[in-house]
């Protein structure tokens, strides 16, 4: 042991030590930061390769010259301008977010009483279970129906779409609740509400979080469906309008869009997770 000390070169105060690892370490820690742009410049290579090489023809796949012009050309709009893309997406991220709010907390509130009452889960489990089984593109007619062509068809079935997961999550959370702590907190005389405050929800929150990951990620399939069926603005509009007009590239353009919106999404929740179950974050294992 003395001979290993005997070798360990400490560096003098004030002096900084040289930057050690360089690639395998950057690798090690943030992965992402080198294999995601690896991917997409594979993916984009392939996509030439396919437009270019292997003349696949235009009305399957367009080059991405006419895509990227297809997306500048729609971005160069201003925002209230029904004619750019800026303007359509405001309303499909306005209906994704607030469907997903709404199914959120539909969904929690749920999934807590659920798991504060076995006898209201048993009873009433099987018949969200049954609605969750219909098709939501057979509901959303009927939602435009009784809603209009507005914002709140859009939002109730954006709604219906991520309150599920949510519901799961937190179901499966409250089930998954140490049962000495609520004993513990009973012998206390604690009250339901503050066993469900105190006890309860802070315990699930790793569970809620994982279905808000999923719930996020299905809100823009919500708010395009309902788009789908009937619209006045939009991106799931436009997606309409380009198919029946056969022109790809902007089609692309709006699904390259769509992707960067559910991303966008599904990021805020887990940068609120991370603030919020700060405590329950995985141990980064590349650090050690």
């Amino acid at each position: 042991m003395s001979g290993i000390a005997n070798h360990v070169e400490v560096a003098p105060p004030g002096v900084a030590q040289p930057a050690r690892g360089g690639l395998p370490m950057l690798l090690r820690r943030a992965p992402e930061r080198i294999v995601a742009p690896l991917i997409a410049l594979l993916l984009l290579a392939a996509w030439e390769f396919a437009t270019h090489v292997l003349d696949v023809p235009e009305f399957i796949l367009p080059q991405p010259e006419a895509v990227w012009s297809a997306l500048i050309g729609g971005l160069s709009h201003g925002a209230f301008d029904r004619g750019g893309y800026w303007y359509h997406a405001g309303i499909t991220v306005y209906e994704s977010v607030a469907g997903l709010v709404l199914g959120s907390v539909v969904g929690a509130v749920l999934g807590f009483a659920f798991g504060a009452s076995r006898g209201l889960e048993r009873s009433v489990y099987p018949f969200i279970i049954a609605f969750q089984a219909l098709p939501k593109v057979a509901l959303a007619p009927l939602l435009v129906i009784w809603f209009g062509l507005g914002f709140n068809g859009k939002i109730y079935i954006t709604a219906i779409i991520t309150f599920f997961p949510v519901l799961i999550a937190a179901l499966a959370g409250s089930h998954a609740v140490d049962p000495d702590r609520l004993d513990l907190a009973r012998s206390c005389n604690a009250r339901p509400l503050q066993i469900m405050r105190k006890i309860v929800i802070p315990s699930a929150m790793p569970f809620l979080f994982a279905g808000l990951n999923v719930a996020s990620a299905l809100a823009v399939l919500g708010a395009i469906v309902g788009e789908f069926v009937g619209a006045r603005a939009g991106l799931g509009m436009l997606l309409i309008q380009y198919d029946q007009a056969m022109e790809i590239a902007p089609l692309f353009a709006i699904l390259i869009i769509l992707g960067i919106i559910g991303f966008a999404l599904n990021q805020s929740v887990r940068i609120v997770e991370r603030r919020v179950c700060f405590w329950a974050q995985r141990r980064d294992l590349t650090s050690l």
